[in-house]
């Protein structure tokens, strides 16, 4: 414990946000950095506790509180506040490969657990963790570890996002052979894709790839299984193939159609912004348009600020579920995940920009008016949430203007094209079917799942753990045993 008061000496201070009004002409990160001292101070606030419920990870209620990863927190707060910046490394590494990717875009599930949250403000873990990475990036201390002994066993990753990644850098650093296949042109997935620039500078993730490169790891893009390589090739090639390719497929809402101008899928819409961005190409122009983006998650949020930096002023964020209170519930007490209204980046910026909070609950969308082909209007209900699902509230219909919309309703599964080219067995959520509390596929020893792909739509930090374990039991089949850290 670094300092025995200072729980009760510091406040908690986040890493303040940039104004309004400067962040909203760029798509540079959202955070600005604070300085080591305050750092230092933030890091005293961690109490040591006997029982860390910030690396628990239990399930209350159905819902997670602490880290997946089971961070080493105090350990590190500790070597924060004693200014020892390798030995706090160390101890973060141990847990997390890529702190640099969940100490940006993690919801901070570990700050929800903290002990000081009981009656005050949790420990900025999330912030701490950040500050680790980055000064020693900074420092040089983050250099190429080249496995000494290679196991000549070879290994197939299909899919570059942060649970291939994961997995692929735990196999090469037990001296696998490891190469990772990804469709697209960039590595990372959902995390290059889906997530704007504002929250996850694409150079950060850039950064470690090459570092993976450097270590040992092959890289193929622009290289999808069933179109570029079989999956029967990849059986003959490679000793384990493990797909961590997401859950990708979009959620879709009524009245959609992809030959509709002016309708389109949230990820493709992050997606095809961030590809304009890495090649510096002219960005589209939306500020005459009326957005109406269905989701009231992260990526809807993700979907309102973007628009907000293409110049639109007229914004409507719908949300099927009822508005959260303000505050926690007293059905709803620590240490569970507060089931509270969050009120993020994107909606903060849209009620400085366009005068008023964009969300509207209780709210879905009935059908489309188009006109020779392009989107014009969306006609809304309201909906209470029963047993069975949303039920219409008669009497509460409106159409509301629109010339883009954005559906960000979440995701149903793996993509059709996957589970066609490997003859994959799915579950009941249209996830790969594995053996129970297994990550080896049922239908074949070789083939192995993890991610999205396996779990379902979840958070990055979920994927990194996947990707660890998954790494585990696929060295475990290669080599008869393992002695990868559990």
């Amino acid at each position: 414990m670094g300092k025995s008061t200072g729980f009760l000496q510091y406040g908690r201070a986040e890493n303040p946000h940039r104004p309004v009004q400067a962040r909203i002409k760029d798509f540079e990160e959202l955070y600005e950095t604070q300085s080591e001292t305050t750092r230092k101070e933030q890091a005293a606030r961690c109490m040591n506790c006997g029982v860390p419920f910030c690396q628990s990870a239990i399930e209350l209620k159905g819902m997670v509180t602490g880290c997946p990863l089971h961070n080493l927190i105090p350990e590190w707060n500790d070597e924060i506040y004693q200014g020892n910046i390798a030995y706090a490394l160390n101890r973060l590494l141990k847990t997390n490969p890529f702190p640099e990717f969940t100490g940006r875009v993690c919801p901070a599930l570990c700050e929800k657990a903290c002990i000081n949250g009981l009656d005050g403000e949790p420990v900025c873990v999330h912030d701490n963790e950040k500050f680790i990475i980055e000064s020693a990036f900074e420092q040089g201390l983050m250099k190429p570890r080249k496995p000494a002994v290679r196991s000549g066993k070879r290994v197939a990753v299909i899919g570059a996002g942060p649970s291939g990644l994961a997995l692929a850098n735990a196999l090469n650093q037990r001296g696998h052979l490891v190469c990772v296949l990804e469709r697209e042109e960039e590595a990372g997935g959902l995390l290059m894709y889906g997530i704007p620039n504002m929250k996850l500078d694409k150079r950060v993730i850039q950064r470690r790839v090459e570092l993976m490169k450097e270590e040992g790891v092959t890289f193929e893009m622009n290289t999808s299984v069933g179109r570029d390589v079989s999956f029967d090739q990849l059986k003959e090639r490679y000793d384990a193939i493990a797909v961590c390719a997401g859950a990708k497929k979009p959620r879709p809402v009524a009245g959609f159609e992809d030959d509709i101008h002016g309708v389109a899928y949230a990820v493709d819409f992050l997606s095809a912004t961030t590809r304009r961005l890495q090649a510096g190409a002219p960005l589209p122009d939306l500020r005459e348009c009326h957005v109406v983006i269905v989701g009231g998650g992260d990526t809807g949020n993700d979907c309102c600020a973007t628009a907000i930096r293409l110049g639109c002023t007229k914004i409507t964020q719908l949300e099927m579920m009822p508005e959260p209170p303000e505050t926690r519930l007293e059905s709803n007490p620590w240490p569970e995940w507060p089931k509270v209204k969050k009120t993020d980046y994107g909606q903060i910026e849209a009620i400085e920009v366009c005068g008023s909070d964009p969300r509207v609950y209780q709210t879905t969308i009935e059908s489309l008016d188009t006109d020779e082909g392009a989107i014009k209007a969306v006609h809304t209900c309201q909906v209470r949430m029963t047993s069975h699902g949303p039920e219409k509230i008669e009497g509460t219909e409106a159409v509301l203007p629109c010339d883009l919309l954005l559906v960000a309703a979440g995701f149903v599964g793996i993509e059709d094209s996957l589970k066609e080219a490997a003859g994959l067995e799915t579950t009941p959520r249209n996830t790969i079917k594995t053996l129970p509390w297994r990550y080896r596929c049922q239908a074949d020893d070789k083939l192995f799942a993890a991610g999205d792909a396996r779990r379902g739509q979840s958070l990055v930090v979920w994927a990194i753990h996947e990707g660890l374990e998954c790494a585990k039991e696929i060295d475990q089949f290669l080599m008869g045993y393992s002695n990868m850290e559990s």
